[in-house]
């Protein structure tokens, strides 16, 4: 945690004043963090309202979180020079940002937020929050796949972490992981003679893609806090 995330340096910053004088405005209780009145100089979160006396310094945020299908075809950026960029699908008045990846290539499940919290909370290594696809390959799959598939691969200088793959039918399989490396299912397949022919993410965490079709959504910011 920084000083720039703590009141003081909002308050010097907004209302231009020495972090003395800011502190004192603290102490005596003249601030509300989201309604409430703080006497310590506390840390703040960027969609939180901080009020001074009866001024509104910043209003409050409203925060979204919203599961996307994201269709094959689409790159998972914002930046509108690049072509068939997410944002120019996107039905969505405020600005949104994608949480992980999905290559353009693949099409399911993308967690859009206006929270910078739950991008740090998704992406930590230490997370390991699950993400669950359906892989679908170009010859039938075997027993001595799924087993290596599971124990991990050496992909870009690294061996991939365990994890759980299961056959659903020849083809065809699913698999959880606790990475994000990049085009990491793709490059395993590939280092065991097997071309991906569709990559869908069902699943990240608790949050399900359950009936979405391309380009629909759907609003989970009850699930969000167990992420």
């Amino acid at each position: 945690m920084t000083f720039r995330n703590r009141l003081q340096y909002f308050l010097v910053k907004r209302l231009q004043i020495s972090n003395k004088k800011a502190l004192e405005l603290i102490t005596l209780g003249e601030c509300r963090v989201a309604g409430k009145q703080v006497f310590e100089n506390v840390e703040i979160q960027a969609f939180q309202e901080i009020v001074w006396k009866e001024e509104i310094l910043r209003e409050e945020k409203k925060l979204h979180y919203i599961a996307f299908y994201k269709p094959v075809g689409i790159e998972t950026t914002l930046n509108q020079t690049i072509p068939d960029n997410l944002q120019a699908i996107l039905p969505f008045e405020e600005k949104l940002f994608p949480v992980g990846r999905l290559d353009k290539a693949s099409e399911g499940l993308l967690l859009l937020t206006n929270d910078g919290r739950l991008f740090d909370k998704t992406l930590r290594k230490e997370h390991q929050t699950e993400k669950e696809y359906i892989v679908t390959v170009d010859k039938p799959i075997t027993e001595s796949f799924i087993l290596q598939m599971s124990s991990g691969i050496t992909i870009m200088g690294q061996t991939t972490l365990p994890c759980s793959v299961e056959a659903l039918d020849e083809h065809t399989f699913s698999i959880i992981l606790v990475q994000g490396l990049n085009r990491q299912i793709r490059r395993m397949c590939y280092k065991l003679d097997y071309e991906v022919l569709s990559l869908k993410r069902i699943r990240i965490d608790q949050i399900h893609l359950g009936d979405l079709q391309p380009n629909e959504y759907k609003k989970v910011g009850e699930f969000i806090g167990e992420l």
